[in-house]
């Protein structure tokens, strides 16, 4: 790990490196501290250089007294667990293409359910925070999809899925850059999709690309030079040179992978958060310093209380 003035730069970590480097609380500290204060420790009230207090473990300011660690003001602030077990927890969300469940955290790293359940939404909105906001540009695939389990009792001779029993997902994705997702409650409509387009894609998209849905007909976009084509699934046409959804559905297809094999349940109410964390490690796919980055979105993340948690509204 190097000095501070430099900062700690982990890249590509795997998971002996992880154990060799930040196993003990104390290295995890230091590692944390590193990242938030690279030029030294600052009091978050006054900004001043402040003293480690070794017998209490703790920061004080040497202008004001206060004293802190580097747990406040952030996400981790309320948090009794230890760092290094937030550290296991960050690094199989990132690493994990297909996600991984709350019960599989809660075993490997030995706490109950409910604090890994409420420990991985902590992280997830640490990662939506972190997101930042661009628009999506150049060629830019748009779809939906629809999640959820098939009716529990069906009427005689009927057969596929209905969507009132599914949520829909919207989708949007640039070309060999990010994607943006959202549940939509309210269903599929040209007004949903308008609105996904005016706040997500930029007015210089080049181009739109979607099937042949009749939500997409008469879809006004925001820029006259944007070709919006369209590919007939109904006909069995899948690509027509450039022009195809296949990236969007490939979105979707790991999407659904991840509830069948990791999760194997996601609630509606918090379905968003799950997009955002599949959101932010398909938008970090390229960044070798993935799990730093997260490191630094939990420090900047504001703190969250469980009773805040369950009472989102469904």
């Amino acid at each position: 790990m190097s000095g501070r003035g430099g900062g700690p730069r982990p890249k590509a970590v795997n998971f002996p490196e992880l154990v060799e480097r930040f196993g003990t609380e104390e290295k995890a500290r230091e590692y944390v501290e590193a990242i938030r204060w690279p030029e030294g420790t600052k009091c978050p009230r006054d900004g001043k250089n402040a003293t480690w207090i070794g017998t209490r473990r703790v920061w004080e300011c040497n202008s004001c007294g206060y004293q802190f660690t580097v747990r406040v003001g952030s996400v981790l602030q309320d948090s009794k667990l230890p760092l290094w077990k937030w550290f296991v927890a960050v690094f199989l969300m990132v690493e994990s293409k297909k996600g991984i469940s709350a019960n599989q955290i809660r075993r490997m790293t030995g706490t109950t359910y409910k604090t890994a359940w409420f420990l991985t939404h902590r992280i997830r909105q640490a990662m939506v925070e972190a997101q930042g906001f661009r628009r999506l540009t150049g060629t830019v695939e748009m779809d939906a999809t629809y999640i959820g389990g098939k009716p529990r009792f069906r009427r005689k001779g009927k057969t596929g899925w209905d969507r009132k029993t599914k949520t829909p997902v919207l989708g949007a994705v640039e070309r060999g850059g990010e994607i943006r997702l959202r549940v939509e409650k309210r269903g599929e409509s040209m007004g949903t999709y308008g609105q996904l387009l005016a706040k997500h894609i930029d007015p210089a998209t080049a181009h739109l690309y979607t099937d042949s849905a009749p939500v997409f007909e008469g879809l006004k976009l925001t820029d006259a030079d944007t070709q919006h084509e369209k590919v007939d699934h109904h006909a069995d046409e899948w690509v027509r040179g450039d022009v195809h959804t296949n990236t969007v559905e490939s979105v979707w297809s790991l999407f659904k992978r991840s509830i069948v094999g990791s999760y194997h349940h996601m609630s509606v109410k918090h379905m968003d958060s799950y997009l955002d964390e599949f959101e932010w490690r398909f938008n970090n796919r390229h960044n070798d310093y993935l799990f730093r980055d997260t490191i630094k979105a939990l420090i900047a993340s504001d703190t969250m209380t469980y009773k805040k948690l369950i009472e989102r509204p469904a």
